[in-house]
């Protein structure tokens, strides 16, 4: 709890440092103000109890955690990695699944054998594409097996949909455009818009959410004060109802100070739980699962102090 209110941080990088490019460490260092590494071992690993008692201490009720397969620009964060974390902390994690058609190949089996990795320490999460880092559109054919799969199981897909300053990145592959066959072939599919088309598509993302359902739009990456200005053109309180709070962790000074900055752009207490807590409970079927448990951390809105 962060101030009387359940928090979910719905995007969260715990990396081994050796898989990474030297770009990854560099913008840890510098969003992150090196607040992060005080989670890692001499080894470049997460401690997992580190970072159980640094989610604590942000208020972080539950945490979904992201693999990323991009070896061109970060490097590989393989999905094993995570299994140390989920064990350590069952009743925290969630975690999404990440493919690359250009590694994996058929992509359905991927996503299944990640899933059924990580499925014995966590509840189902979904899948996250990196298009940018992968070089690769979120339309590509290849990815429509993973999509339907997703689809009938009720998980979610998250794009990342916005610019990314690593080298290599192709942004153009970032606009939340390139999403309408994925919408229009798929209409019962949730998607989550990571980054809420940071850059120069906040309308188009902005407008994506409004017109469909299930889209969401992630604040991973995005100054919380900021974000009045970036969608200035929309109802700001009706969009927030489509908000899924998110860090994008390590690259951030922290994680509670980006919630408290959520918390005071003065929206109404509903609209503010569901975005702090409520959407991410909505969207992600296993973090719902997890928060109905018995004796599992409060759920959101209810007044508990923190």
């Amino acid at each position: 709890m962060l101030d009387g209110r359940m928090l979910i941080d719905a995007h969260l990088h715990p990396a081994r440092l050796p898989t990474l490019k030297p770009a990854w460490l560099e913008w840890a260092d510098r969003f992150g103000q090196g607040r992060w590494r005080a989670a890692y071992g001499p080894d470049g690993a997460v401690i997992p109890q580190a970072l159980d008692e640094l989610l604590t201490a942000e208020g972080v009720d539950l945490a979904i955690l992201l693999c990323e397969y991009s070896p061109k620009v970060t490097g590989i964060q393989p999905a094993e990695d995570l299994v140390p974390l989920l064990k350590h902390s069952p009743g925290r994690f969630g975690f999404l699944a990440n493919i690359n058609p250009h590694l994996h190949y058929p992509v359905t089996a991927e996503l299944s054998r990640q899933a059924e990795l990580l499925a014995g320490n966590a509840p189902p999460g979904g899948l996250k594409i990196h298009p940018v880092h992968g070089g690769f559109s979120p339309a590509d054919p290849m990815l429509y097996p993973a999509y339907q799969a997703c689809a009938e199981a009720g998980l979610p897909v998250v794009v990342h949909c916005g610019t990314s300053s690593f080298p290599g990145s192709d942004n153009a592959m970032a606009d939340p455009a390139l999403l309408l066959p994925v919408l229009r072939d798929f209409p019962g599919l949730t998607v989550v818009l990571a980054h809420g088309g940071r850059g120069w598509w906040y309308d188009a993302a902005a407008s994506l959410a409004m017109l469909h359902e299930r889209v969401w739009i992630e604040l991973s990456g995005l100054p919380p004060h900021r974000l009045p200005d970036y969608y200035a053109r929309f109802d700001f309180e009706r969009l927030a109802r489509k908000f899924i709070f998110a860090t994008d962790w390590p690259g951030v000074p922290g994680i509670a100070r980006n919630a408290r900055a959520v918390a005071g752009l003065g929206l109404a207490e509903d609209v503010l739980a569901g975005v702090l807590a409520g959407n991410a409970l909505a969207v992600y079927p296993g973090l719902a699962a997890r928060a109905a448990e018995p004796g599992s951390r409060p759920q959101p809105g209810r007044s508990t102090s923190s």
